[in-house]
This record gives C-alpha cells, sequence and structure tokens, in this order.
C-alpha cells in the first residue's frame, strides 16, 4: 500500500471513530503532515487535555501517551508502537526516584515531563522545557526544591534563576550526546550561522548559542529572526517545520556522530504511517495505567497547565 492510499485510509477511520492524531516535532515528516496538531510536550499536553475527540492516536513516545492518559482517563490513548519509549524517563526508574526523593524529605518536585507517570505521581508539580523557568519562578526563592529527571535542563535553569536546586542525574542521550568540538567546527566552517540549542543540550554547548529554547522556541525563532543560517542542536525532525515555515533559510543539524548528517531518536522514529493505520483499525496498542497512579499523577500536570495558562504559554 503506498504512502497516498495509506493516508486516505487514516483520514477515513479518523473521521469514522471521532479520533484526533497528536505528533511531536521529532516525528517523521509524513506523520506531522498528517497530525491534526503538531507542537512540543506543552502544547500536546494542552491539546490533550482540551480534546473532545473519543480516540487519541499520540504519535510520539510513551511518557506522552501517558501524560495523555492520564488527563484523559476515559477515553481511549493509543500509541503505534508502544515501544517508544524515552532514554531519558528510562534514567529514572520510579523505585531509585522514591529513594532518592526520601532523602530530602522537606523538598517539593518539579518533575520534567519527559518521566514516567509513576515519578509523575510522587511530584508536586511538572514542567516541560517551554515553560520550565515559570514553573521554577512560580515558587519562592527559599523553597528547597528537587529537578528530575533532566540534569541538563536543571542546571540551565539554576544557571539562570540563582536557584540551587537538587538534580537527580539523568540526561536524553539524544541531545547529551552531541559533541562540543563538533559544534565548534560547524560554526568554522558556517561562520554566518547561529547555534540555537534545546535546553536539554551540555552547558558547553548551551554557553555557545545565540539561541535556547524548546522545540516551539527555536521554530519559532527562525521563523522571526533576520538570519539566514542556522546550526541546530536538537532532534532531526525539527527539520521539516523549519523548512516548511522557512524555506529561504539555511539549517545545519549538529550530527549525532561521524556516520551521517543527523541526530535521531530511534525511539521518535518508531512510529511509521503503518503503525499509525493499524492502530487506528485496531484499536492498539492502548496505553492503560492504575487508577491511583493516574489520580496522584493528575494534580501536578493540571498545576502545571494552570502555571501555563497563568503565564500566557499557549
Amino acid at each position: 500500500m503506498n504512502n497516498e492510499m495509506i493516508v486516505g485510509k487514516i483520514k477515513e477511520l479518523k473521521k469514522q471513530k471521532n479520533a484526533v492524531i497528536l505528533a511531536h516535532f521529532y516525528q517523521i515528516p509524513e506523520i506531522q503532515d498528517i497530525a491534526d496538531y503538531v507542537g512540543d510536550s506543552l502544547g500536546l499536553a494542552q491539546n490533550a487535555a482540551k480534546t473532545d475527540a473519543e480516540i487519541i492516536v499520540f504519535a510520539g513516545v510513551h511518557f506522552m501517551a501517558e501524560t495523555a492518559k492520564i488527563l484523559n482517563p476515559d477515553k481511549v490513548v493509543l500509541l503505534p508502537d508502544l515501544e517508544a519509549g524515552c532514554s531519558l524517563a528510562d534514567s529514572c526508574p520510579a523505585p531509585a526516584f522514591k529513594l532518592f526523593k526520601s532523602q530530602y524529605p522537606d523538598y517539593k518536585v518539579i518533575s520534567y515531563i519527559n518521566c514516567s507517570a509513576d515519578v509523575k505521581a510522587m511530584s508536586d508539580v511538572i514542567c516541560t522545557s517551554s515553560n520550565a523557568l515559570k514553573i521554577v519562578e512560580s515558587f519562592s526563592k527559599d523553597e528547597k526544591l528537587i529537578f528530575a529527571p533532566d540534569k541538563n535542563l536543571g542546571n540551565y535553569v539554576n544557571n539562570i534563576t540563582g536557584r540551587n536546586m537538587v538534580l537527580w542525574d539523568g540526561s536524553c542521550h539524544v541531545h547529551n550526546q552531541l559533541n562540543v568540538k563538533k559544534v565548534i567546527e560547524l560554526k568554522l566552517e558556517n561562520n554566518d550561522a547561529k547555534i540555537i540549542a534545546h535546553p536539554e543540550c551540555q552547558g558547553p554547548i548551551l554557553a555557545m548559542a545565540d539561541f535556547i529554547g524548546s522545540t516551539t522556541a527555536l521554530i519559532e525563532f527562525v521563523k522571526k529572526d533576520s538570519g539566514k543560517k542556522y546550526i541546530v542542536a536538537t532532534e532531526t525532525g525539527i527539520l521539516h517545520q523549519m523548512k516548511k515555515d522557512c524555506p529561504e533559510k539555511e539549517f545545519i543539524i549538529v550530527p549525532a556522530d561521524e556516520t551521517c548528517a543527523c541526530n535521531d531518536c530511534p525511539y521518535m522514529k518508531m512510529n511509521t504511517m503503518e503503525k499509525l493505520l493499524r492502530c487506528l483499525e485496531t484499536g492498539k496498542p492502548e496505553i492503560t495505567l492504575d487508577s491511583d497512579v493516574i489520580l496522584k499523577a493528575k494534580d501536578p500536570i493540571l498545576k502545571m497547565l494552570q502555571i501555563s495558562r497563568d503565564a500566557k504559554l499557549i
């Protein structure tokens, strides 16, 4: 079955079943193009919270689909490939985090959305890269805070805010593996390019960046900025939207290694058009969560959404 036929069938089934497709910017271009909404973790959570569709097909990774299920416990949430996980979420197992948290009994917990439902259930509030600064600043300066699981984002926020949050030692392998030397080489080869980076990158790369932001913020920056060339330190999937929005500009992804000019998240790329169609046809694989976990994890997510609304982060 060719892609055109698959697209037609997906559209037909989506209408028949009152389904909505939510996709992250790191998904393959074909999935981004057929999705009802494409965004970063904050935008996806906001759209999951307000959809009136009966079925949510989440073209992303496991923790994102879990978040949609927590916000919609009575709806069917499908993930095209149940094995589409996240190295950052995996770096923070719930039992280990529970033990870690017990060492700081009077600390509030801010958890990055890239974590499991069980870790969310142990948190006071959730954040994303779009709203991390606003979430942290919603606490008084003397509040004792744990930030988990991304140490790079946590360090970035500590540096910006002057905080001293206790950080869980986790990272995203897609961003953490980016090589400082390669960024310097690319800049020397493209002196007219601006370096833009996701805050999950390591500190030395962030220190070289002309702009730091979430996937949405990076896309908005290149749309509004007067520059013509950008060295992009994040996952390759973001380039699809950047090229659509700014076809006249040049984007150079910071590669993961010397084998290709790419930096792909293998988990994000596990979802395919064929799997998307199959999950709409079969209603599987479906995300299921324990009702107690949903109850405990929902409140910190709702707090995040409320702070984002108050800060007009939409």
